[in-house]
């Protein structure tokens, strides 16, 4: 049996503010966002840059990740992306094969 993944990820909007998502295709909703093609907050606000993403075999988990990283404040947040990602390059590019 393939297991499922899933993924909380972190968008930068070319203000640099920070959006925190969840999905179970981080390929097509990268491509959903750089493409601004489903209407709503991103899409508002141009989140395009992929700055940060865990991978989650279980969705409890990934839902809980998302729900905590959503409660931090901003500086929190900067140095997890800082962590894994000092030069905030878009990840994205990568991700979709762009």
């Amino acid at each position: 049996m393939e297991s499922r993944k899933y993924y909380v990820y972190i968008l930068s909007s070319l203000s640099g503010v920070l959006y925190v998502g969840i999905t179970g295709d981080l390929e097509r909703r990268v491509q959903e966002h750089k493409e601004a093609s489903v209407d709503g907050f991103t899409k508002k606000y141009c989140y395009h840059q992929l700055v940060y993403y865990e991978e989650f075999q279980y969705i409890d988990r990934a839902l809980e990740r998302e729900k905590q990283l959503k409660n931090w404040n901003r500086g929190k947040k900067l140095k997890l992306i800082e962590s894994l990602n000092p030069k905030w390059e878009d990840w994205g590019a990568e991700i979709t094969g762009q």
